[in-house]
């Protein structure tokens, strides 16, 4: 069987930073728009991008994976306070994303989003399941750093920094952090996170947080032996004994599912793009759009 590569992108977080690295500066009026009047700054790098992977790595199976409404997921409904701090999308944003799933459809790319859940969520089901069955390699395409804790021998992450593009494995996160990527998640409960209104455990940073799960291995075994803590880190027992109720909510919070059924039972063959090149030049052409495909 010839190679098979997986590529899972995280839809906003590409619409997102494609639309405000094109838009920055610029009020709505001058931000490009096609013949029929429809914005397309951020159109274009997303299509862009989605040919320019596939080509560079081999992809055979795609999904582009999109957040379900916020207020809806499990997270914010036992949590209220989760992404509340959150303000709207601007609305150039949000009509380009209804623009790309339109395009994404005719161009028969598999795209999905699940009530309740978010898109780190399909994401973590999809490359498990790809990774179990073992088919082949999946690459995830997104700048969110929470979604380490996916990496395996098989599973990578393609990272945009300086503008140059990574591929960032488990050897690579090995290395840097010098914990297993399952640990992450527990790294990412002290630390909170302030973007998502993650509190975490208040008074333990970047400083602390990760050498307390490389020595402790995880939260249980941590909190488990709290009352005879390594003494280097006697400044932060208060803090922990304080901070293990909003530390564990955060670990609730910051874990990504891997095993959602709806996705589970979807055939990987759903996931091969159905798309020609005289289909794509033609389709971007409609849209005022020009892309390379080689």
């Amino acid at each position: 069987m010839s190679e098979q590569n997986l590529l899972l992108i995280d839809g906003f977080n590409l619409l997102s930073r494609g639309y405000f690295a094109t838009s920055y500066g610029k009020s709505d009026d001058q931000l490009a728009k096609n013949d029929q009047g429809e914005y397309i700054n951020a159109v274009r790098v997303f299509f862009q991008k989605l040919f320019q992977l596939k080509r560079n790595y081999n992809i055979t199976h795609i999904s582009v994976a999109w957040d379900g409404k916020r207020e809806d997921t499990a997270r914010n409904q036992k949590y209220s306070f989760y992404k509340a701090q959150r303000t709207g999308l601007p609305e150039p944003l949000i009509d380009q994303y209804r623009l790309i799933e339109k395009i994404l459809a005719r161009l028969g790319v598999h795209q999905l989003a699940v009530p309740g859940f978010e898109a780190d969520d399909i994401i973590g089901t999809f490359s498990t399941n790809w990774c179990t069955q073992n088919i082949g390699k999946a690459f995830i395409y997104s700048n969110d750093h929470d979604l380490f804790q996916l990496l395996n021998a098989s599973t990578s992450q393609i990272l945009s920094k300086k503008k140059q593009e990574i591929v960032y494995s488990l050897d690579s996160f090995q290395e840097e952090y010098n914990i297993s990527p399952t640990q992450w998640v527990d790294v990412k409960a002290l630390l909170g996170d302030p973007s998502d209104n993650i509190p975490g455990c208040a008074g333990v940073g970047e400083k602390s947080a990760l050498p307390l799960i490389r020595q402790y291995g995880d939260l249980k075994q941590l909190f488990k032996n709290i009352d005879i803590l390594d003494a280097s880190y006697n400044r932060y027992k208060k803090k922990l004994v304080a901070g293990e109720e909003t530390t564990w909510i955060s670990r609730e919070l910051s874990e990504i599912v891997t095993n959602i059924d709806s996705v589970r039972d979807i055939n990987f063959d759903n996931l091969i793009p159905q798309w020609d090149e005289e289909l794509i030049l033609e389709e971007m052409g409609t849209q005022g759009i020009r892309v390379k495909l080689k």
